[in-house]
């Protein structure tokens, strides 16, 4: 295995995809597995943490792999510069095979390198990826593995990815083994979401109808439903509906779909180059006035300083 690690990668879903290798390894007493580190151009980055690997080397010197990890973090738009996305291309051509771990996914995406392929990225980046790159069928779960490209969506998601990875060639006896030496309760698979809506507050998850409303909300932002129409999906009255959001999330249905729409104009906004005025369309806004006064009574800032802040 390669792990090309690229500025502001993230460490923990590294050193979690490296770790089950050498679990593998040390169980079966065998060398199942070996990986190289490398960068770019053979000098140390930095993770997302202020952490330096020293590499193995530049990319020049990795020499035959079964599979390329890219590593992406942080500020991964700032990074597609020509000389990687060039390498990968070249990579390509002679025929690699890559993953990705976490936004390592929009690094391959802007090589040209994921049209057509199934993919993981982590949440908060998946909203840019959908949006920068169409041809790329981004999905919400841990992780996916389509063909030769294997991704994953970021912190230890590389666990399950390589656990996955590993059961398939050696057996689910190995990929049990090596969950439960890492003290992980379960093996999760292609199937599990990244996010659980409302998984972390007391009581709400057990509500289905609430779930489900809030995961309708999310699906559902640039042309937002009514609240009828969400209550009449979930054959629940809007009364009901009200009074789930107030007991459990303490605001109106409306009022949290709206949280939902900012949120996700947030993430457009400070991701990609779409306009304010196209955000606002995307993120169901009728007109770029109404969603500036929307976002600035939410986050204490018109979106255009907002933008300007982070530049």
């Amino acid at each position: 295995m390669g792990f090309l690690m690229t500025p502001d990668y993230t460490m923990v879903t590294l050193a979690s995809a490296i770790a089950v290798l050498r679990i593998a390894n040390r169980m079966t007493g065998r060398p199942l597995y070996r990986w190289t580190c490398v960068t770019l151009d053979g000098a140390p980055v930095e993770s997302s943490d202020g952490l330096r690997i020293v590499p193995d080397g530049d990319i020049d010197s990795l020499g035959p792999v079964d599979i390329l990890f890219v590593c992406g973090g942080y500020h991964v738009e700032k990074h597609c510069d020509r000389r990687l996305l060039d390498t990968l291309r070249g990579l390509a051509r002679r025929g690699a095979t890559f993953g990705a771990l976490c936004t390592g996914t929009h690094l391959l995406a802007a090589a040209g390198l994921m049209d057509g392929y199934r993919c993981a990225i982590h949440w908060e980046n998946l909203p840019a990826l959908r949006e920068r790159f169409p041809r790329v069928q981004a999905s919400s779960r841990l992780f996916e593995i389509d063909r030769d490209r294997y991704t994953c969506s970021g912190g230890i998601s590389s666990i399950d990815l390589m656990v996955r990875i590993v059961g398939a060639a050696h057996g689910q006896e190995l990929a049990q083994n090596i969950s439960e030496q890492i003290i992980v309760e379960r093996i999760r698979t292609e199937q599990d979401a990244q996010r659980t809506p409302l998984h972390h507050l007391p009581g709400a998850a057990n509500h289905d109808k609430l779930v489900d409303a809030v995961a309708l909300m999310e699906a559902n932002v640039e042309e937002p439903l009514t609240l009828g129409e969400v209550a009449s999906y979930l054959t629940v009255s809007p009364r009901q509906l009200e009074r789930l959001f107030r007991e459990y999330l303490h605001c109106t249905p409306s009022r949290y779909y709206l949280d939902v729409r900012l949120r996700q104009a947030r993430l457009l906004l400070l991701q990609t180059g779409l306009s304010i005025a196209a955000i606002a369309s995307r993120c169901g806004f009728s007109t770029p006035a109404r969603f500036a006064k929307s976002y600035s009574a939410r986050y204490g800032r018109r979106p255009s300083d907002e933008r300007r802040a982070t530049a």
